[in-house]
C-alpha cells in the first residue's frame, strides 16, 4: 500500500501525478545547485576570494567583471552567478506549486514558500559576509542559512518520491533526527573554525584553540549517532531497500567525513581540495541522515 503523502486532492488520477513530477524534477535540480554552491563557496574561502568583488550585488559594478576576471575573482562572481539561479529557481518553485496547489499536497506551496524566505535571507547574509568584511559569526550564519535551505529543499524532494514502506522503521526516524541535528551542529562548529581561520591560529598563536578543540570533540556525538544508526538499520531485517541504502551511505561517509577531517588538520589546511572535500561531504551527510528521517517518518505510519 502506498504512502498517502502523494495522495492527489483532486479527481484527475493524471494530472496530480504530472504535477508532483514536475515539482519533483525542479526540487532535485534546486538541491543539486545548493550543493554545488557550498562546495564553491567553501573554495572561495580557501582561496581568500571572499572579498574579491569588493562590492555587492555586482562584481567590481559589472554583471561579469571581464577586465578582472582572474581565479580568486572568478570563484566569488561563480558563487554569486549559483546563488542567483538557485534564487530564481526558488521563485519558479513557489509559482509552480501556488499555481498547480489544486492538484498537489496542501504543505507544499507553504513548504516552498519557506525556501524562498531562506534563500532571500541567504542572499542577505551574502551580501553581509562582503560589506562587514568576512565577519565570521555572518559567514557562519550564511553556512547554516544554506544547509537549512539544503535541508528544506531535500524535504521536499523526499516526500514527494515514490515510496513503498512497510512499517519498520518507527524508531528509526527518531535516531537519524537526532543524528542529522548533530551533524548540523557540527557543522556550525565547523563553519566558526574555518571562518576565524581558528586551526592556524591556534597551531601557530596558541590562539582560539578552544573553538578548534570544540570542532575535534563535536564529532564524537554525530559519530556514535550515525554508527548507531547504521548498526540498527542493518539489524533490521524487514527495512525497505531504500533506508536500507540510506543507512549503509551515512556509515560510509562519515567514515569519509573523519578520514577527510584528519588529514586537513595535519596537513594544516595547505591542500585546498581536501578542505572542500570535507565541507561538501559533511553537506552529503547531512544530506542522507535528513532523506532518512523523512522516509522513516513515512514509513512509520504504516506501522
Amino acid at each position: 500500500m502506498a504512502n498517502s503523502v502523494l495522495t492527489p486532492t483532486s479527481s484527475d488520477s493524471r494530472s496530480p501525478t504530472e504535477a508532483i513530477a514536475s515539482v519533483r524534477r525542479l526540487v532535485w535540480k534546486i538541491a543539486v545547485a545548493t550543493v554545488i554552491l557550498m562546495a564553491i563557496g567553501s573554495a572561495t574561502r580557501v582561496a581568500n576570494a571572499g572579498l574579491a568583488c569588493p562590492d555587492w550585488p555586482l562584481c567590481y559594478g559589472q554583471l561579469v567583471p571581464t577586465a578582472e576576471m582572474n581565479l580568486q575573482v572568478f570563484l566569488e562572481w561563480f558563487h554569486r552567478l549559483d546563488a542567483s539561479i538557485i534564487g530564481v529557481l526558488t521563485i519558479v518553485l513557489v509559482g509552480q506549486t501556488w499555481w498547480r496547489r489544486a492538484v498537489l499536497p496542501k504543505w507544499l506551496p507553504w513548504a516552498a514558500l519557506a525556501s524562498l524566505a531562506l534563500v532571500l535571507v541567504q542572499g542577505l547574509l551574502g551580501g553581509l559576509t562582503v560589506t562587514e568584511m568576512l565577519r565570521f559569526d555572518i559567514v557562519t550564519a550564511h553556512l547554516g542559512t544554506a544547509l537549512l535551505f539544503f535541508v528544506t529543499v531535500l524535504t521536499i524532494g523526499v516526500a514527494l518520491l515514490p515510496y513503498q514502506g512497510n512499517g519498520t522503521a518507527n524508531r528509526l526516524r527518531w535516531l537519524s533526527l537526532a543524528a542529522a541535528i548533530l551533524v548540523y551542529g557540527q557543522s556550525l562548529l565547523g563553519a566558526l573554525v574555518a571562518s576565524q581561520w581558528a586551526l592556524h591560529q591556534c597551531l601557530s598563536y596558541q590562539s582560539l584553540c578552544t573553538v578548534m578543540n570544540s570542532h575535534i570533540l563535536g564529532v564524537v556525538p554525530p559519530t556514535l549517532a550515525v554508527l548507531a544508526l547504521g548498526v540498527w538499520a542493518w539489524r533490521t531485517p524487514a527495512l525497505s531497500w531504500p533506508l536500507r541504502r540510506l543507512g549503509k551511505a551515512a556509515l560510509v561517509l562519515v567514515a569519509l567525513q573523519i578520514g577527510l577531517g584528519i588529514a586537513t588538520f595535519y596537513l594544516r589546511l595547505q591542500v585546498e581540495p581536501l578542505s572542500v572535500a570535507h565541507q561538501t561531504i559533511g553537506a552529503l551527510l547531512l544530506g542522507t541522515l535528513v532523506a532518512f528521517t523523512v522516509l522513516a517518518n513515512r514509513d512509520s505510519r504504516l506501522a
